[in-house]
């Protein structure tokens, strides 16, 4: 693809907004059917966290917007309202492709001020969704931190990530690397109703598996918990066991939440698929965005026992089978779930 022949001034189809975030070109192409890209220069890619967020990292960097998992439950398709564009198919169809943030993130990582501190990725949209294919942005990215001495964390569904599992080991080589890999549920026929977009689960149970044979400790994010859905014991137990098998490290367990935007998208597809559940999602989360405390709890008794029953209790790893990310000695692991 010849980036040369791009403008900051197109004007071949932008949807409102764009404008704002340096708008390229607009791209379709039969191998993404029903999904348009709209490629952007930014100005800028590492994002600072907010103090207050009481997060274990403080920088992040996002090489997309949207994001084509079109998971029914992502907290973070609110975002996309900031170009004008709807948290609901937009954010599934319209992903917004930052083309040179290898560049800029490579240049912003040589600033004095740069302290070399941790950066996270997946946090917003994941870095591995479908398009990562065509653009192969994050090779770039993580050579970027790695020459730096940037320690990083990756956060996926992707099985794409497989693609660059020898760097990663390079990278680990010289900074701290961390993995993890989100995923909730085993059933297919729902998965597909929930995450129509997403690798399948055995999909990424074998992504976990050939992480831990490269060398990582991969920490799975089992989030989120969809209550009355994917909250049975013999579910979970069936989930975990099958988590610790492929040699997954440990596990964090989250029940979902609606904010924002998010709210409306998924309560309109459990009115269509299950539409019993309403009356009680609407008590479940009668104080907003989360949970209510007592189903919150309920669901804590109910997993603590079986991450204990399986190894995969952060708390409690599986020291036989564990197996140390490949980094130098005297650079602690990366906790993204910390």
């Amino acid at each position: 693809m010849r980036w040369q022949n791009q403008t900051l001034d197109a004007d071949d189809g932008a949807l409102p907004g764009l404008g704002r975030a340096g708008f390229a070109r607009t791209v379709q192409t039969p191998d993404f059917e029903g999904i348009t890209f709209h490629e952007v220069l930014c100005k800028s890619a590492l994002n600072k966290v907010p103090d207050e967020s009481n997060l274990p990292f403080r920088w992040t960097i996002n090489p997309m917007r949207g994001c084509s998992h079109a998971c029914r439950y992502c907290f973070a398709r609110g975002s996309h309202e900031y170009l004008e564009l709807d948290a609901g198919t937009d954010f599934d169809t319209q992903i917004v492709v930052k083309t040179n943030i290898a560049a800029v993130l490579r240049r912003e990582l040589t600033r004095r001020s740069w302290h070399r501190e941790q950066v996270a990725l997946g946090t917003n949209t994941d870095p591995y969704q479908r398009a990562e294919g065509r653009y192969r942005l994050m090779p770039g990215i993580i050579r970027a931190l790695t020459d730096s001495g940037t320690p990083f964390s990756i956060l996926t569904k992707g099985s794409l990530l497989h693609r660059d599992l020898p760097l990663l080991s390079l990278a680990a080589r010289e900074v701290g690397v961390h993995i993890g890999i989100s995923l909730a549920l085993l059933d297919q026929e729902l998965q597909r109703g929930l995450e129509p977009g997403t690798p399948a689960p055995r999909a990424r149970l074998d992504l976990v598996r050939a992480c831990g044979d490269a060398g990582f400790a991969v920490n799975v994010m089992v989030a989120p918990v969809i209550p009355y859905l994917t909250d049975g014991r013999a579910q979970l137990d069936e989930l975990f066991g099958e988590l610790a098998a492929a040699g997954a490290e440990s596990a964090v367990v989250i029940p979902l939440h609606l904010r924002g935007s998010t709210r409306g998208w998924f309560l309109g597809w459990l009115a269509d698929n299950h539409p019993a559940l309403l009356r009680r999602y609407r008590q479940l989360y009668r104080r907003g965005a989360t949970v209510a405390p007592e189903y919150a709890s309920w669901l804590r008794e109910r997993v603590d026992p079986l991450l204990s029953e399986h190894g995969l209790r952060p708390e409690e790893p599986r020291a036989p089978e564990a197996r140390p990310a490949p980094q130098p000695a005297d650079t602690p692991q990366l906790e993204l779930f910390a």
